[in-house]
């Protein structure tokens, strides 16, 4: 019998579990700090896992999280395998024609993040280099678009933040891009690592969930109450240790994604 075979046998068992042990199946790549990863106890925690846990408990259902690489989320969702993905997914255009948003909670930008040592100093300088981005993501769909014009030399994808800067850290890339949130948090005590560009995406985050989800109107709202009531600023704060702005999707009411 195949890897492969034996890996569709295992999720779909992880599944079926969860299906059981929960109302809601919620789908995460989980290592994407500080939105999704597991913690000393192994416990799984973060900003948007903190988010879901509150939106649930306003609307009396319990969750179970299940860990599912970046580009498997929307496979799930679309199947009904997970009810929620999370993992700091942009909404687009393209998502939009087959999968539904609740409204956005979180504005961002993609970043370029190298070796401190390296030299690098912007984007003009990864001629002839190895970027890296994570597989299906917003940064990756930023490098193929952009590989002719910054000269990169290849573009390798990775499953998460973490294996992608243990490569970068080793040499097998010359520079990462990816959310710049996560990178922030994650390099935060680490000086060999450094940020040397932000890549202006206007992109917004939100919880995804297949379209005409029964629950999808009953969360939005609960989103709206908990703008409201500040926590999700709350949430910003604990997890990124600065208070959202104002006129962010984190504070706003917005209308929903169409």
């Amino acid at each position: 019998m195949s890897v492969k075979v034996l890996l569709s046998m295992a999720m779909a068992t992880a599944f079926s579990a969860s299906a059981l042990a929960a109302d809601w199946t919620v789908g995460a790549n989980v290592g994407n700090v500080p939105w999704e990863f597991q913690d000393a106890k192994g416990d799984i925690v973060g900003f948007e896992v903190d988010v879901v846990k509150e939106v649930a408990k306003r609307a009396g259902k319990t969750v179970e999280f299940v860990n599912i690489p970046f580009n498997g989320l929307f496979s799930a969702v679309q199947s009904k395998r997970a009810d929620i993905a999370i993992s700091s997914i942009t909404i687009t255009p393209k998502r939009l024609e087959s999968v539904g948003f609740a409204q956005p909670y979180y504005d961002s930008d993609q970043s370029l993040s190298v070796l401190t040592k390296s030299g690098i100093k912007g984007l003009d300088d990864m001629n002839g280099k190895v970027v890296g981005v994570d597989t299906g993501s917003t940064g990756d769909m930023w490098a193929a678009k952009h590989q002719g014009e910054y000269k990169f030399k290849d573009i390798s994808r990775y499953e998460g933040l973490s294996p992608a800067m243990l490569d970068l850290a080793s040499g097998r890339m010359d520079g990462y891009i990816s959310d710049i949130p996560a990178v922030l948090y994650y390099i935060k005590d680490k000086p060999q690592y450094a940020v040397v560009a932000r890549i202006p995406t206007g992109e917004k985050y939100s919880l995804m969930h297949a379209k005409g989800w029964a629950e999808g109107e009953r969360v939005n709202t609960i989103i709206s109450e908990m703008k409201k009531d500040g926590v999700i600023a709350d949430l910003h704060k604990k997890w990124f240790g600065a208070a959202a702005a104002d006129d962010s999707s984190t504070v706003k009411v917005v209308d929903v994604p169409k």
